[in-house]
């Protein structure tokens, strides 16, 4: 950060605030209309948050569920004061959330602490829920899917560009694209579709901080450590693609006890934060929640979940545009998502003809502070860098 304004980073963090003084819209289309039986994108609700100086436009907009099917999926625009009384922004950010379980995390349903940062950028933010939050809350969430995820993401950012357009919004050329752990495979997985499907549009930088990347990899690197920092993820990531992918494997050829009797009340049912669950799973090693035939490399259960896993790697199969530019950022002491993750996603940028000057790789032995583990603790490492970087390039300094 030698070449920018410390001052200015910390400045924009520290105006994170917790969501207080709100006023909310009434219906824009009127008493007992359910919006969500219209299937082109439009404002649902809007809320004016005055702490953050802020206006949180709710909206749906059609996409693609994990399966492949039309859904009307959900998300949030936001933009700060000045954006509004100008009708202009200097760019636009597509900002993936992090894994979430519980109904109120996603943005729809006002999570949105980080998104002040970004208005201080003068910036339209736009923030899926995916699928499985805000108007799919009744559905199992598509966890780690990251094609399924970015598709959310693309549609959300596609429709925001046309609802906002049609407000009489105008923007500049940047568009950002950015994410932490799940977030951070989302984000990556953007970069794939856009390079894949959409010549069009044309993203000006991608943060991806701490995602998995290399599901396969993660899988064999947890199975012989038999340790994850966080067996939800562990647990979710099974239920997801054995569901989406029709693999067809029974809970309880996957899962022991104590997580297989209560899988509906800890997980599916968005009652509980990751901290909540995982402090109810207890601080197990996987050989004590997962069978030993999904353990067991050489089971046809385990080659089964591995090969739905390595359909969505983010490490093969795909050819980046020469002209992106990423940051790849992960603590090395990271439990939560291993950070061979990031060393094997570098590796496969450079081979597939990414110049090295157009990836900023950071990897820092960032390790945990009290309750703080070393994958949340480093979040915050990674935000102020992404706004930094976010900072030079708008000032033109870089």
């Amino acid at each position: 950060m030698s070449k920018f304004k410390k001052i200015s980073t910390y400045m924009l963090i520290s105006a994170i605030l917790t969501v207080v003084g709100c006023t909310k819209d009434d219906d824009p289309h009127g008493r007992g209309f359910d919006p969500y039986l219209i299937t082109e994108a439009h404002i649902t609700d809007s809320t004016y948050y005055s702490d953050k100086s802020f206006t949180a436009y709710n909206f749906v907009y059609p996409s693609k569920d994990p399966y492949g099917n039309d859904v009307m999926l959900s998300g949030t625009i936001t933009i700060g004061d000045e954006v509004k009384d100008s009708a202009y922004a200097k760019g636009l950010l597509l900002y993936n959330h992090y894994t979430v379980y519980r109904a109120d995390q996603c943005p729809s349903k006002g999570n949105l602490s980080e998104q002040k940062s970004f208005s201080l950028l003068s910036l339209i933010t736009i923030s899926p829920d995916y699928y499985g939050f805000g108007a799919t809350e009744s559905k199992n969430q598509g966890y780690c899917i990251s094609q399924a995820n970015a598709q959310a993401a693309v549609d959300a950012l596609l429709a925001a560009k046309q609802i906002m357009a049609a407000k009489g919004y105008s923007w500049g050329d940047r568009l950002f694209n950015l994410g932490y752990s799940q977030g951070g495979q989302t984000t990556l997985g953007v970069v794939r579709l856009v390079a894949e499907k959409y010549p069009d549009i044309d993203i000006t930088y991608s943060f991806a901080g701490a995602g998995v990347y290399d599901l396969p990899e993660t899988y064999r690197q947890f199975i012989s450590a038999t340790f994850a920092g966080a067996p939800s993820t562990v647990v979710s990531v099974m239920l997801a693609y054995n569901q989406y992918k029709k693999l067809g494997i029974a809970r309880e050829e996957m899962l022991t006890e104590p997580v297989l009797s209560h899988i509906d009340e800890w997980i599916l049912s968005k009652r509980y934060t990751l901290e909540e669950i995982d402090a109810m799973i207890g601080p197990l090693t996987i050989d004590q929640y997962t069978t030993e035939a999904m353990r067991d490399s050489t089971s046809s259960l385990s080659n089964t979940m591995m090969a739905a896993l390595d359909l969505d790697n983010l490490c093969k199969g795909w050819t980046p545009r020469g002209n992106e530019k990423i940051m790849l950022f992960h603590s090395s002491l990271d439990d939560y998502v291993p950070v061979v993750n990031t060393e094997n996603m570098y590796s496969f940028l450079i081979e597939n003809g990414l110049p090295s000057d157009n990836i900023d790789l950071d990897i820092e032995e960032i390790g945990p502070s009290g309750d703080t583990p070393a994958h949340k603790k480093a979040a915050t490492t990674f935000g102020f860098k992404a706004l930094a970087t976010m900072i030079a390039l708008m000032n033109g300094d870089k």
